[in-house]
């Protein structure tokens, strides 16, 4: 099947050293990049040496070493290389939205790069998955595709299983209604479109990864934590210029000091007029 695109987009997976989007860092990023059209995809496979210990646990998981990285590149040595790479391509992966996506802003903001995702639309093949039949991505591949998996936590391998479960998905799901629990039927939403995919399997009430912002009924971004909760973040923060400094020094995510910086300047903007 040949994915109906408009713009590029990239198929990526993370290997790192341990599960904190924010303190943990890249030991490992793939990338198969499609393009709208007959391009031949491309790849981008590339160990990275994090600069800091990898887990035991993590190690166990995807077998690599502090050894077999040892003469890799930091991040910040192979940065502007991803960066171009992705260009403003929208972004894909397994459980994408809630890890990868946001590990990967993260990279790039402690290098001073700001990579931005409020013009990507994001499908995370896993939200798909669990909505529809939910299992692991080893159960996925089977259940779709009736291959093994071979290969389990190897990032390049990952990508691929992922490809072949995303199209698996697109063929079996290209005629079927998804029925809400209050009867509501959302007409055949896993189809061969991307905003489509992105308007179904992402929980448009949260504005970031990690839920501190989420929407309010006019569309608003407010908080959702604190005794803020509630309020919109754009005109608290103008307001008060020590609550938004504090963010900004804190360990959120770098999503969330993007969307930070983003508001109060709307907010701003707006009142100017």
């Amino acid at each position: 099947m040949t994915l109906n695109l408009t713009k590029p987009i990239c198929f990526f997976d993370i290997e790192s050293t341990g599960l904190s989007v924010v303190s943990d860092r890249i030991v490992q990023l793939a990338i198969i990049k499609y393009y709208p059209g007959d391009k031949a995809p491309e790849e981008l496979n590339q160990l990275i040496n994090p600069g800091i210990p990898i887990s035991q646990e993590a190690m166990e998981v995807h077998g690599i070493t502090p050894k077999m990285l040892a003469n890799k590149p930091t991040f910040q040595q192979v940065a502007q290389k991803i960066y171009d790479f992705i260009g403003e391509a929208d972004l894909a992966g397994y459980n994408s939205n809630r890890f990868d996506v946001p590990m990967l802003m993260e990279e790039f903001a402690r290098v001073g790069m700001e990579f931005s995702i409020q013009k990507r639309r994001l499908i995370d093949v896993q939200r798909i998955f669990y909505k529809m039949e939910p299992r692991t991505l080893k159960a996925a591949l089977k259940f779709y595709c009736q291959k093994d998996f071979k290969n389990a936590h190897d990032a390049l391998a990952d990508v691929q299983a992922t490809i072949d479960v995303f199209m698996g998905q697109l063929k079996k799901y290209e005629s079927k209604d998804f029925q809400l629990d209050d009867g509501t039927v959302i007409p055949t939403p896993i189809r061969n479109d991307i905003q489509a995919i992105h308007d179904f399997t992402n929980d448009l009430n949260y504005a970031d990864a990690t839920q501190k912002f989420k929407y309010n009924k006019d569309g608003v971004i407010v908080f959702n934590f604190g005794k803020q909760a509630g309020l919109p973040v754009g005109e608290t923060l103008s307001k008060d210029r020590n609550f938004y400094n504090w963010i900004l020094n804190k360990e959120f995510t770098s999503q969330v000091k993007q969307i930070v910086k983003h508001e109060v300047k709307e907010y701003e903007k707006n009142q100017k007029r």
